[in-house]
């Protein structure tokens, strides 16, 4: 397999973990979204959507990190991403679709350019934009976590809430967000980070990760 991304990117970085936790080898190949590398004719061909992640396997290519994450889950569905029950696995599938539908594209690179671009909004006004929407979801999933965690986002181990969450705590700090009132969260992503699957794929340990200041 082939992961097409970007190191710094929040859906890339979830997706790294989804491998990771499934235990699959993979290669990646770097599309640096500061140059534009994501406008390549060779990568639209890829994506014509021009983001990444982009996954190739066996000379098939999947995009869109939630849809990958769902094929890995019922490709290699050891270990479980998801609980067994229905209603359980509807529950972690609505708190991961917290992050990546209400959150994160709020928050992402070509969002925060048309920010910049159209709008002439200066750092200070991009970090209260996206701090804005992060708070508002973090708030709703420690409520989440706290009713249904233990240890992790749902339940004793990590899965796909933890997956989605992890990169999302990344980014709240990159954008000045004061992560103290949401201690349930804070909780988790230690305990994500302490496993190797999750520390792995952080993005400052990717080999296009920019060098140390």
């Amino acid at each position: 397999m082939i992961l097409h991304g970007y190191f710094r990117s929040g859906a890339a970085y979830r997706t790294r973990i989804g491998l990771n936790l499934k235990g699959l080898p993979y290669q990646q190949l770097t599309v640096d979204l500061r140059t534009g590398a994501q406008r390549d004719p060779a990568f639209l061909a890829r994506n014509p959507q021009g983001m990444v992640p982009a996954l190739e396997v066996d000379g098939r290519v999947l995009t869109q990190s939630p849809a990958i994450l769902e094929w890995l889950e019922e490709a290699h569905p050891r270990p479980a991403l998801l609980p067994a029950d229905p209603f359980d696995r509807a529950q972690v599938r609505a708190m991961a679709a917290l992050i990546a539908c209400d959150v994160h594209p709020l928050n992402n690179l070509r969002v925060l350019k048309a920010l910049r671009g159209d709008f002439g909004a200066d750092q200070a006004a991009v970090d209260a934009w996206a701090g804005r929407w992060i708070t508002a979801g973090l708030t709703a999933l420690e409520a989440l976590v706290q009713r249904h965690g233990r240890g992790f986002c749902f339940g004793d181990a990590p899965g796909l809430a933890d997956v989605h969450l992890i990169p999302q705590m990344y980014s709240a700090r990159r954008f000045n967000v004061d992560l103290t009132p949401w201690p349930g969260l804070a909780a988790v992503e230690a305990a994500c980070l302490a496993l190797a699957p999750f520390a792995d794929a952080h993005p400052d340990r990717q080999p296009d990760a920019d060098p140390p200041a």
